[in-house]
Formats: structure tokens, C-alpha cells, sequence
């Protein structure tokens, strides 16, 4: 298949999804990721892949790209093992020597368990001016609950401390309580029954908690309820009062809370759409932020960029692969394009 036809037959798919009301479903048909597991995979040709990439006369950006960019990260993992066995020191440290600026940070969320990457990005986040609840909230907010989990345990092994008592040392408030509420990881799971009374108590609830003190019926309702659920509370809510629920928040909230709570709205409505919105924004910035573009394709890849991708060009009128291609610049700009994966006619 040549990669002209190779791209429109991706596009195809992708179109076909859409129309099926199948783009924001990452299980739809397995996987809705750009990354694969790699059915040729050969752990010991890899392993002497990046060996000479980085023991060779210049170190060969090329190869160690082609390698960890076309390989799943449980595939990752066993390079980083084998390469351990055979040479006796560490893959992440050896590329790290290597490489510099973005690109090392690029190969060194790749080789990392998702679960670190996760808990590296909220610590930082959490310890940086300015960005806790939006990186906060995007991390604690779109991942399954296993992986939350997970992220939490590794986050107290790192650091020492738990998750939750840097949130509550770096932030404050109903803000506070959202997070700490989305980092316990209760949301109900969907059993598949629709529970007509309780949407009905909860747009009721809603439209109740306008006074001061009744933020925490916000709280309760959006960590809480299956978005599943959510989205017949959202659309019932409208439905009942003419106003969007959005709509209600802004005029109720103000600062991080009412950017916290629309971010949830967006998550649950539409995750991809809500992760496309980002990436736009990201490379919209005079200098494209590189630390939000590498945290959503790294962590995506093997969920639902596709889905993303697709929610970009139909709401931006133009691919991300394309966006990308002109607005990141230097030795990053290959990596990144690798996990966009292709171009969308």
C-alpha cells in the first residue's frame, strides 16, 4: 500500500467513526490510538538498534525516534529490560546522556510506566505557579480508575507524600475539594440501567444550589455520577431551564472553580474534543507550549488520538498532523509527528 493510499484509507475510517457516533469511544473497535503493538517486534534487534543509535560516531536521532515511536509501551518496557540485561546499564539514563531539550523529554515519557509519567506530570504541575488545576484536572479527570489508582500509588512511592496532601497544600477551597474528590477515584461506574429519578433529583439538586455553601452539590454530582448519567443530567438541565448547564456555572463561579468545573463539563461531554481544544491552544501560543503538546500525544497514543484528531480538523478546519508540521520546530518535531501518525485529508 503505497502512503498516499495508506492516508486516505485512514481518513476514510476515521470519517466512517464519526458518522457512527463511534469517534469519542476509545473501545470501539479495540483501540482508537495511533500506536500499535508492533506485530514484527524483535526485542533483541531493537535493543542493537539504539545501541549503535547512541555508541555510533554522532548519536542517530532517526533511529532511537523510528524505534520507541512504533512500539507499544509494554514493548518499551521489555527493550528497557533487555537492554539492561545485555549491556548492564540503564536504557533512560543512556538516552538521556544522549539527547537534550525536548526531545529527550519526549524519550523519556515514552520509556516511562504511564503511571509515573502521570505522577511526574501532576507533581509538577502541582508545584508550578499557575497550571495545577488545568494539568490537575485533565490528569485526575480522564483516566480510568485503575490508572488513577495506579498513578497515586506510584505518586506516594516518588515523592513521599500522597497526591492528596500536595492538593491540599497548593490549593484551596471548592477547588480544592474538586480534586481531592476526582483523586479518590469514587465516580460510579455505568451498570447500564438508566436511573430516570436520580437525573431528576440531580437537575433539581443543580438548579437548587445557587447560595453561597452549596458548591459542594456541584462537587458531589460531577466527581461522583458516570458520565453516561451526566450526560441525561446535562441535557435535562437544559431541557428544564433553557440555559445550557455551562452556562449556569459561568454565572454562578468565578477564577479556578468555574475553569475547573467547565474543563469537567468538557470531559465528560466529549473527551476527545476536550484534549483537541488543548492541543489547538498549545500550538495557538506565540511559542507553541511543548509541555502540554508531549504530555497529551504521549498519553493518548494508545487510547484515542485518533478520535482526537478527528474532533481537531472538524473543529479547527485543519489536521493536527499539518498544525504541528508548522508550528513545531526543532529536533522534537519528528517524535511528535510519529505519534500524531498521519496526516487527515
Amino acid at each position: 500500500m503505497s502512503v498516499s493510499s495508506g492516508k486516505t484509507a485512514l481518513s476514510l475510517i476515521q470519517e466512517i467513526l464519526s458518522h457512527l457516533g463511534l469517534a469519542n469511544k476509545t473501545a470501539a473497535w479495540g483501540t482508537l490510538g495511533t500506536l500499535r503493538t508492533f506485530l514484527s517486534f524483535t526485542v533483541e534487534k531493537d535493543v542493537q538498534r539504539l545501541l549503535r543509535a547512541i555508541t555510533g560516531q554522532g548519536v542517530d536521532h532517526n533511529a532511537i525516534v523510528a524505534v520507541l515511536t512504533n512500539r507499544s509501551r509494554e514493548q518499551r518496557q521489555l527493550i528497557s529490560r533487555a537492554f539492561q540485561e545485555r549491556t548492564q546499564q540503564d536504557l533512560l539514563k543512556s538516552l538521556q546522556a544522549a539527547l537534550s531539550g525536548n526531545l529527550e523529554k519526549i524519550v523519556v515519557g515514552l520509556l516511562q510506566p504511564m503511571a509515573r509519567f502521570d505522577a511526574q506530570e501532576l507533581r509538577r504541575a502541582l508545584k508550578a505557579s499557575g497550571s495545577a488545576e488545568d494539568v490537575a484536572m485533565e490528569i485526575l479527570a480522564t483516566r480510568a480508575p485503575p490508572q488513577l489508582q495506579e498513578c497515586m500509588t506510584v505518586y506516594k512511592h516518588d515523592f513521599q507524600v500522597e497526591a492528596e496532601e500536595d492538593i491540599r497544600s497548593e490549593t484551596s477551597g471548592i477547588l480544592q475539594d474538586l480534586l481531592l474528590a476526582l483523586a479518590k477515584g469514587g465516580r460510579e461506574s455505568y451498570s447500564g440501567i438508566i436511573d430516570y429519578n436520580l437525573a431528576e433529583q440531580d437537575v433539581q439538586a443543580l438548579q437548587q444550589a445557587e447560595g453561597p455553601s452549596t458548591e459542594g452539590t456541584w462537587v458531589l454530582i460531577f466527581t461522583q455520577r458516570n458520565p453516561e448519567h451526566l450526560i441525561r443530567v446535562f441535557d435535562q438541565y437544559q431541557r428544564y431551564t433553557g440555559q445550557e448547564l455551562e452556562e449556569a456555572v459561568r454565572n454562578r463561579f468565578h477564577g479556578d472553580i468555574q475553569v475547573a468545573l467547565l474543563s469537567l463539563a468538557s470531559v465528560i461531554r466529549n473527551t476527545p474534543l476536550y484534549f483537541a481544544d488543548k492541543l489547538h491552544q498549545a500550538l495557538q501560543e506565540t511559542e507553541p507550549n511543548y509541555q502540554v503538546l508531549m504530555r497529551i500525544l504521549i498519553s493518548r497514543c494508545e487510547t484515542d488520538l485518533l478520535s482526537i484528531r478527528t474532533e481537531f480538523k472538524k473543529k479547527f478546519g485543519k489536521s493536527l498532523y499539518s498544525s504541528l508540521q508548522d508550528a513545531v520546530k526543532g529536533d522534537c518535531q519528528s517524535a511528535l509527528l510519529a505519534l500524531c501518525r498521519a496526516e487527515d485529508i
